[in-house]
């Protein structure tokens, strides 16, 4: 076991614009209706980006760590879950501050071998007052040693869901979200990489992009206040992917769904009252 004590309580301090063209082209990705007061939800993942000089990613196209995050010795990274909490909105043309905190680092050992956990909180301010809270888990595993076989495409439609809608994720939806988030991991858009490399069977598609979908089917049947997810499994492009949601007064959830009947990501809502 590592000691990464060092990193606790480390923070990171960014500032942003909530630009009419950005918030533009995030509504142009997911087919929104322009806005024209306040970014949808999701869009403040889109902001506060990594800048990294591109001499300096690593292999994988990630920044490299012992920065902000620890220098933890495990290849593989994965946007494991977010609780979100919002409490105002984000206006158009509005200057944000980003706080950034390193709340916990865990290591165990499961059944792919040794992970380590990154607990970090987020607060975003808007005129000094916060606008969205988040406790971010980032988890770091083991390289694979087999590769994964791509998932049948067969199954039924999702059964015992109020909504479900389905798409297919396209090359063009992942390189547009990539270019949004400024992420540069190169599973998301660079296949014999993704293959030959972190020994997928297909290009992934990004936790954060399945979760905005999660996000917009949920905001699209009432102001939100609380938001969590958990990706249980990668979801691939070029194969469907079923959003299904279940809500009964203020309370709801809304989970992602293999075209193999696998659940990709698990998503808990609460609106406001």
């Amino acid at each position: 076991m590592s000691n990464y004590q060092a990193w606790i309580g480390k923070t990171l301090e960014q500032h942003d614009v909530v630009s009419q063209a950005g918030v533009d082209r995030f509504c142009a990705t997911f087919g929104l209706e322009p806005a024209v007061e306040f970014a949808p939800h999701g869009y403040h993942w889109c902001l506060c980006l990594p800048d990294t000089a591109t001499s300096e990613l690593g292999p994988d196209g990630h920044p490299p760590k012992g920065g902000f995050m620890p220098p933890i010795d495990l290849p593989r990274r994965m946007w494991a879950a977010s609780r979100v909490v919002f409490l105002r909105p984000l206006p158009l043309g509005a200057t944000i501050y980003k706080r950034s905190t390193v709340a916990a680092v865990n290591e165990k050992t499961g059944k792919t071998g040794a992970l380590a956990f990154v607990e970090i909180d987020h607060e975003i301010f808007v005129n000094d007052e916060v606008a969205i809270k988040e406790r971010q888990t980032i988890v770091y595993r083991e390289a694979a040693n087999l590769a994964m076989a791509l998932p049948s495409a067969d199954a039924a439609e999702p059964a015992g869901w109020q909504i479900v809608e389905q798409l297919n994720p396209q090359p063009s939806l992942l390189f547009r979200y990539s270019s949004l988030t400024f992420n540069s991991h190169r599973i998301h858009y660079d296949l014999p990489y993704a293959q030959s490399e972190e020994l997928y069977p297909e290009l992934v598609v990004q936790g954060p992009l399945i979760a905005t979908l999660a996000l917009q089917l949920a905001s699209q049947r009432g102001s939100l206040q609380h938001f969590s997810f958990k990706a249980l499994a990668p979801a691939f492009c070029n194969q469907p992917l079923y959003i299904a949601a279940n809500i009964d007064g203020l309370r709801g959830e809304v989970t992602t769904i293999g075209g193999d009947g696998r659940t990709c990501l698990k998503a808990e809502i609460i609106f406001d009252g």
